[in-house]
């Protein structure tokens, strides 16, 4: 501490201490007890501090009558209130980010305030917190004389934030050059990559002269994040060509593959960096093969990205150029198998099937998405996304089984190489089975629309051409059983995956989601079986899920649970707007296939509710639906946790018609009375009773 700071601290000790008559017990120096009075004095004073701090300038100072009070506490009061913190800040971090070292120099040698103590700063951007030092938020906020006044005082130079970052990492980002030469020479560690393995070369890439002196400094041209990727990638995927001369020319590894197999040519050629292309193609050595591919990828770029049809074609001319220019003809490798979402198209081999294609821009699309299959391997995120661009285009046009046939392959894709608990194959089955659902209820409507058509026409004598459901029936029933087997056959593996600790509830919630998008498939494979081949089909798939005894992760609930209730939705779709959802459930028909197909209609979920729970709740009520679950055995006296029996619920019920003295009987009856008075029955019963009175307890 300063000399200042000393004779301040020697000033105040000296005082009386100001307590308004109550007692302030210290213990080793801390507040260990204030009485209520004395909290509230300091909660006041520190609302006003802070509100005081949020309103100055960088050379401000607190008002006299802020000081007086806050010097007429002794030492341990103003310390507790320097410390208490609103909204995730105390009022040095707010000084800190204001740039008001006068202000902080006072909070600091007269309060004693925490120089580490960490609260939440907003990032202007997006809108995200971050957990970070006072420091941290000086350095991103640009405020370079309280930059140098913590670094003087002793703040922690390379403490990080809740995310890895260092104040001089996160200065790169913001491109605070005089701040990062600052931290630099004071010590700052500029090799410390966050947590997920960005450096401060990384977060650079937009200013040339910033990595220029982190590499003069001995900052790592070479250093990999947690996706491989170097500085070199995200100079280039930035458009950045500056950098990219700089950091090649100081040995950064063009050859170098990020964790897609991405290098600094593939990385041009996706990201469409024309410039850098150039560059690249002038400056290093590629084989023709490489050569040839990288003309061939970014013409597919420029096509899904900018629509350039002529560049792009230009391009593919000069790709087969260099194919044809070597004897023998360089082919087109590896071969990619013929695809009914791409209309089993191939790639074309000579320039009279490329003229051909050019007067195409359908045939150059698919030709594109050939092209990038077979160059990136359909596993690559960016050939990932460019079929659900493509798809979402053919949506746009209304060729929606063309948008169904590239979406399924999606989804085939993200299912088969990725998890179902992966947010993206998530978000790829609800994308789809919305859209699904949408052209469902679509076409549905429009039957009625013309049968009611025809009544009319009818009913006034007038002449009408029947062509009531002439219309083309999206989707089609072997869409939906491929979709429902792909998704119904992974269900089981990732449950068993949910089981391993630590379990993410993120995951959890994508296997719910999943389970949705299953119950869905059943309604419409349902909607979509018009033959009875089809409808055995749906039933043994369905068998076989429910014997799979598949439950939703965070509320344990059966698909029977689902099925019964109007909160089933799925919120995701591309054609629905989320205020307009077609809401399917609760649904008979799929109600009865499932207990056609064994499924026990009185399971229960997390919170003890069986099927019938569900179902009679007064959104989700259904006379057809509870009487469907009454006549398969649901029981009407079961408790949940919550101590609801259904019976209760359906009596209550005005719109109730079901007559539920049907379906009771003494069995029931008796456990209710054994649970509902506490009679004691353990070892008194036959053991197959007494599990059937515990179903009977809350």
């Amino acid at each position: 501490m300063s000399s200042g700071s000393a004779n301040s601290e020697r000033a105040t000790t000296g005082q009386n201490s100001k307590t308004d008559g109550n007692t302030v017990d210290r213990v080793n120096g801390w507040l260990s007890f204030i009485v209520p009075s004395m909290q509230r004095k300091i909660t006041k004073l520190n609302y006003d501090l802070i509100e005081e701090c949020k309103r100055c300038k960088e050379d401000s100072n607190l008002t006299k009558s802020i000081r007086d009070e806050l010097e007429s506490y002794c030492r341990d009061i103003r310390r507790e209130v320097v410390k208490k913190m609103r909204n995730g800040c105390a009022p040095l971090f707010i000084a800190c980010k204001r740039g008001c070292v006068p202000i902080a120099e006072y909070l600091v040698t007269v309060c004693e305030a925490d120089i580490e103590q960490r609260g939440l700063y907003e990032v202007p951007e997006d809108h995200t917190f971050h957990y970070v030092t006072p420091l941290w938020c000086a350095v991103v906020s640009g405020k370079l004389p309280m930059v140098k006044y913590l670094i003087r005082i002793g703040c922690d130079i390379n403490a990080t934030s809740d995310s890895g970052s260092t104040p001089v990492r996160s200065a790169c980002f913001m491109t605070h050059v005089e701040i990062v030469q600052y931290l630099v020479e004071a010590g700052a560690d500029i090799q410390k990559p966050n947590i997920n393995g960005g450096t401060c070369l990384i977060n650079s890439v937009q200013s040339p002269q910033l990595c220029l002196y982190l590499l003069k400094k001995g900052a790592d041209v070479n250093a990999k994040d947690i996706q491989e990727k170097t500085a070199l990638h995200y100079a280039i995927q930035e458009h950045r060509l500056e950098t990219t001369k700089l950091l090649l020319e100081h040995g950064a590894d063009p050859y170098v593959k990020s964790r897609y197999g991405d290098d600094a040519m593939r990385t041009a050629c996706i990201k469409g960096a024309s410039q850098i292309f150039d560059y690249l193609k002038t400056h290093l050595e590629y084989s023709p093969k490489r050569m040839a591919e990288a003309h061939e990828l970014i013409g597919s770029t420029y096509l899904d990205e900018h629509n350039e049809t002529r560049v792009a074609i230009l391009h593919w001319r000069l790709a087969h150029h260099i194919r044809a220019s070597h004897t023998p003809y360089l082919q087109k490798l590896p071969m990619v198998p013929l695809r009914p979402a791409y209309g089993n198209a191939i790639e074309f081999t000579t320039l009279e099937e490329l003229d051909n294609i050019a007067t195409d821009v359908d045939a150059m699309r698919i030709q594109s998405l050939l092209i990038c299959e077979r160059i990136l391997g359909l596993t690559h995120k960016d050939m990932l996304f460019r079929l659900t661009f493509r798809g979402a285009s053919y949506a746009d046009s209304l060729q929606l089984q063309r948008c169904i046939d590239l979406w399924r392959l999606l989804l085939e894709v993200r299912v088969t190489h990725f998890s179902i608990l992966h947010f993206d194959t998530c978000y790829a089955a609800q994308t789809l089975v919305r859209l699904m659902i949408d052209l469902h209820e679509r076409y549905l409507r429009n039957v009625e629309l013309e049968h009611r058509e025809v009544d009319i026409r009818e009913f006034f004598g007038e002449e009408f051409e029947d062509d009531a459901g002439k219309d083309e029936h999206l989707p089609v029933f072997e869409d939906v059983i491929g979709v429902f087997r792909l998704l119904s056959g992974t269900v089981a593996e990732a449950q068993q995956l949910l089981q391993i600790r630590p379990v993410y509830r993120k995951q959890q919630e994508n296997f719910d989601r999943i389970l949705k998008c299953i119950a869905h498939l059943i309604y419409l494979l349902i909607g979509t079986s018009d033959k009875a081949d089809k409808r055995k089909d749906v039933y043994y798939a369905v068998y076989d899920l429910v014997h799979t005894r598949v439950r939703s992760a965070c509320t344990y609930d059966t698909l029977l649970h689902l099925c019964v209730s109007r909160l089933n939705v799925i919120k995701s779709g591309y054609l629905s707007d989320e205020n307009h959802l077609n809401i399917v459930f609760p649904n008979d028909m799929v109600v009865k296939l499932l207990l056609d197909c064994g499924m026990n209609v009185n399971a229960k979920n997390e919170a003890k509710s069986t099927a019938l729970h569900v179902a009679v709740q007064p959104y989700n009520y259904s006379n057809r639906i509870i009487h469907l679950l009454l006549e398969r055995g649901a029981d009407l006296d079961q408790p949940n946790k919550s101590d609801e029996r259904p019976f209760n619920l359906i009596a209550s019920n005005p719109i109730n018609t079901i007559p539920l003295i049907n379906y009771m009987n003494l069995k029931c009856m008796a456990a209710t009375v054994i649970s509902k008075y506490k009679i004691p029955y353990h070892n008194q019963l036959p053991k197959l009773l007494e599990q059937f009175v515990r179903q009977h307890e809350p």
